[in-house]
C-alpha cells in the first residue's frame, strides 16, 4: 500500500531518519514533484547523505535548484561529515578496511 508506506515515511523522516527523508524524495520525483523532492533532498544533504546529495546535483543541472542552494547544500553537506569525523570512527573505519582486504 503506497500510502502506508509514504506515511511511515513521513513520520520516519520527521524523527531524523536520513534514509528516510532520500525516499520520500524519490518518491516525490516518481509523482512529477521535483521541488519537493529537492526539497527532502538537501534536508537528508544536511545531514550528511551523500546519495542525497548526488540527487541534489542533478536537479541543479536540471534547473530545480539554484546555484546558491547547491552551493549551501555542498557546505551543509561537509559540516554535517566533519561533525560525524571521530578518532574512534576512523579506527573502526581502518578496521574493516583491513577486514575486506584479508577476504
Amino acid at each position: 500500500d503506497k500510502k502506508k508506506e509514504v506515511y511511515y515515511l513521513e513520520q520516519a523522516a520527521i524523527e531524523g531518519h536520513v534514509l528516510a527523508r532520500n525516499n520520500l524524495g524519490c518518491v516525490e520525483e516518481e509523482n512529477g514533484r521535483m521541488e519537493r523532492a529537492a526539497k527532502h533532498w538537501i534536508i537528508a544533504v544536511n545531514l550528511g547523505h551523500s546519495h542525497s546529495l548526488d540527487a541534489v546535483k542533478s536537479c541543479y543541472r536540471q534547473g530545480f535548484v539554484s546555484k546558491e542552494g547547491f552551493a549551501e547544500a555542498l557546505r551543509a553537506h561537509q559540516a554535517a561529515l566533519d561533525a560525524m569525523k571521530s578518532p574512534q570512527r576512523d579506527e573502526a573505519n581502518a578496521i574493516r578496511d583491513y577486514m575486506k582486504l584479508r577476504k
